[in-house]
């Protein structure tokens, strides 16, 4: 029994995904898009506004989960320990920038698109500091809440977590290759580095 064919809204983020990954955001065209996802660019536009939004799409839909992640610990931290949930949130964060790196980098090579994507991200109200404002966000809660020592800087110390899991995801791409240090334990001293900056002190 065959099995019913996908709706068209999923079909145009597997294409968007496939294309995105294959020929960078930057040559990427909804014309594209909407020929390998087998309906009409108008039917695409029926679905998203832009190619942006798509983009945005491919990253909430499609890419590992570190935006999610990221909320339900916002919304409530829970019971798990600071350590345990800073040493998930550098594992996925690792993942996604590796999956996002390689489909936004051509954009750095054509100026005049890379303004007009941050201008069509700017009116969809996201861009690449989400990750950042909600890392800190979380850390703020957990400073509410005692976890972490009231003179910690969130901001700082979730850019100190998230710009280490760029850099080892950088690299991972630009080398194509696996980096020594295995990701668990990366993401566990990673983790054991930023609380030492942000740990309640008596």
């Amino acid at each position: 029994m065959s099995s019913s064919p996908q709706p068209t809204q999923v079909r145009i983020v597997e294409a968007a995904e496939r294309l995105m990954r294959s020929l960078g955001l930057a040559r990427t065209t909804t014309k594209e898009i909407a020929r390998a996802a087998g309906c009409s660019e108008a039917a695409l536009y029926k679905h998203f506004k832009n190619k942006e939004e798509i983009f945005v799409r491919v990253l909430e839909d499609r890419l590992p989960r570190i935006v999610p992640l990221l909320a339900d610990l916002t919304d409530d931290p829970g019971g798990r320990v600071v350590r345990d949930c800073l040493t998930d949130i550098a594992r996925h964060a690792v993942h996604f920038y590796e999956s996002t790196t390689p489909i936004a980098a051509s954009l750095f090579a054509e100026p005049a698109l890379l303004q007009r994507h941050r201008e069509a991200l700017r009116a969809l109200e996201t861009g690449p500091d989400t990750l950042l404002t909600s890392l800190a966000t979380y850390l703020r809660a957990e400073r509410g809440a005692g976890r972490i020592a009231p003179g910690a800087d969130p901001r700082a110390a979730a850019a100190l977590l998230l710009g280490a899991c760029f850099q080892r995801a950088f690299l991972r791409c630009f080398w194509d290759k696996e980096p020594p240090q295995p990701l668990d334990e990366f993401a566990t001293a990673l983790a054991d580095t930023v609380l030492e900056g942000v740990a309640v002190r008596s």
